[in-house]
């Protein structure tokens, strides 16, 4: 029998994106897979339900899912669909487990292997299936159009029968995958871009860019790429330095995240009253707490004259493109539960693989994963 994949419509709160693309679903269904994919889940991404023409469109949710072998999604799913699972199955998408502790014993309650992609080791290997980083290149472009639509400044400069405006001045903190996609879309905005990030190699990246690297003296290059955490002193210098450019700034990008941590404190209620009236700060970190003191996630407030907008779930601002993404970075890793067969053979997990035992969550009716294990104070089966 061939292997099933449900993919449903996402219902978390303004989740705009679908698991798989039409383009990834058709080409998983040529592959041998029988794909179920529930009737308008690719609406709100721009995908009509008739794209989807080489998989069966569904209408019973439960139904699919207690059919499906594998089951994909973008947003954590929530309690009553993990219930509706198949036994065993597979499922894979986005867990955030260290917040949502409930969601592991769900999991386990129905014997799931779940592989958390957020979870996926930075490695070159595992680059294609990295969605961290694909959703990333997303967010940070949204941000800067977020930022451009705030900011009472035109981005670029401009001469006019009626004078000269001069380009906005742009400021980026946090030079991963979303803070230079900002930088890129900034300048091709036309502002001046100055960054700062705390690890020194990613001065060349940052200039290559068109952007001008602030240099605080702190390098705090971190395990994996990430950045760690700053000790006071080195947080005292680096708010002192940065203060400097922060009140010269139009527009500030702040992208700077810890995984699985909450977000470093960087930008202080001070700092925010030294920038100049009508600055504008958009806080990609405000997920996991924000980079400014001032955040709200979810909300845009104002502080004496400058704005602090804490946007949830920009990647969803272009859900397309996302989506597209997204899909492919699921496919690449499920790959490597596949035989020769593909889509007519079985699934098979193979915990030696670097890949798949740092990104599995939940095996076999426990939890797998240790770093998640040691946030929520529990232990592994090894």
């Amino acid at each position: 029998m061939p292997i099933s994949v449900a993919v449903l419509k996402e219902t978390a709160g303004g989740e705009r994106r679908v698991a798989l693309d039409p383009a990834s679903a058709n080409k998983l269904a040529a592959s041998g897979f029988k794909v179920l994919v529930e009737a308008g889940a690719g609406a709100q991404a721009g995908f009509s339900d008739a794209q989807y023409d080489q998989c069966e469109v569904v209408t019973d949710r439960a139904a699919a899912l207690g059919q499906a072998d594998a089951w994909l999604w973008v947003a954590p799913p929530v309690a009553a669909d993990v219930a509706a699972a198949k036994d065993g199955a597979l499922g894979m998408g986005q867990v955030f487990a260290h917040r949502d502790e409930a969601l592991v014993d769900a999991f386990n309650g129905r014997n799931m292997t779940v592989m958390a992609m957020e979870l996926v080791p930075r490695i070159t290997r595992a680059q294609s299936m990295d969605v961290l980083s694909s959703q990333a290149t997303v967010a940070g472009y949204e941000a800067v159009l977020r930022g451009a639509t705030l900011a009472p400044k035109l981005f670029p400069m401009l001469t006019t029968a009626a004078g000269t405006l001069r380009p906005a001045s742009v400021v980026v903190i946090g030079a991963g995958v979303a803070g230079l996609q900002a930088i890129a879309t900034a300048r091709r905005l036309g502002a001046r871009v100055e960054a700062y990030d705390i690890r020194s190699a990613a001065r060349e990246q940052v200039e290559s860019l068109g952007a001008k690297m602030i240099d605080t003296g702190v390098n705090a290059e971190g395990e994996g790429g990430y950045a760690r955490e700053l000790t006071d002193e080195e947080k005292q210098q680096q708010a002192d330095k940065l203060a400097e450019h922060l009140a010269k700034a139009d527009v500030v990008i702040s992208t700077a995240a810890l995984p699985g941590r909450p977000a470093p404190k960087i930008i202080t209620t001070a700092m925010v009253e030294g920038m100049a009236p009508g600055a504008v700060i958009v806080d990609l970190a405000a997920e996991s707490g924000g980079n400014c003191e001032l955040t709200q996630p979810g909300q845009s407030v104002l502080h004496g004259a400058v704005t602090v907008d804490g946007p949830l779930n920009l990647a969803s601002g272009a859900a397309r493109h996302a989506s597209e993404m997204y899909a492919r970075n699921l496919l690449n890793l499920m790959d490597l539960f596949l035989g020769e067969d593909g889509g007519n053979g079985s699934l098979s997990f193979d915990f030696e693989d670097e890949v798949v035992d740092g990104t599995a969550l939940t095996h076999g009716g426990q939890l797998v994963h240790q770093r998640t294990a040691e946030q929520l104070g529990r232990t592994t089966n090894g």
